[in-house]
């Protein structure tokens, strides 16, 4: 039997994922299947004109509620593309700045994508997802706004 090759491991090493910080987290649907938006073709332009299907919507509305059982992590920004999705993940500490018993972001984004299946009623999400330790606020104004302008890029890149 040929052994499968082992995924990279893109995690930094001895890196404590609850401290407090911000994430920039990227989840790709399985096989990259392009089921978020409507009309998914080579004229999309979903910014304006092409709405999110239902399950866009529930991978939306899961990205929107992720935070909610956790008192101290916040979803500052996202996107819905439609074969990903793009969000900024903040784990915040309490207003000492102590840390707070927080979930990883393993956890936090696992929960996510069980939800968003749940709703579905199957599987959508590729094994594992992105992550990327925002390290500063010129590096969190940059995937803001690479967040902002990904479904233009996207429309342009797609157009005829």
């Amino acid at each position: 039997m040929t052994e499968l090759p082992k995924r990279k491991n893109i995690r930094i090493e001895d890196y404590d994922y609850p401290s407090p910080g911000s994430y920039f987290i990227t989840v790709c649907t399985a096989n990259r299947e392009k089921v978020f938006w409507n009309g998914v073709g080579a004229d999309i332009i979903r910014p304006e004109n092409v709405p999110l299907s239902p399950i866009g919507k529930i991978a939306e509305h899961g990205i929107m509620q992720t935070a909610d059982p956790y008192e101290n992590v916040v979803v500052d920004k996202y996107c819905v593309m439609p074969d990903h999705v793009h969000f900024i993940l903040r784990i915040e500490s309490d207003i000492d700045g102590r840390m707070i018993s927080a979930p990883t972001v393993s956890t936090v984004v696992g929960s996510m994508k069980r939800w968003v299946s749940r709703q579905v009623g199957k599987p959508i999400w590729q094994k594992s997802f992105y992550d990327h330790c925002i390290r500063n606020q010129q590096d969190y104004n940059e995937i803001w706004e690479y967040i902002e302008n990904n479904p233009s890029k996207y429309a342009l890149n797609r157009s005829p």
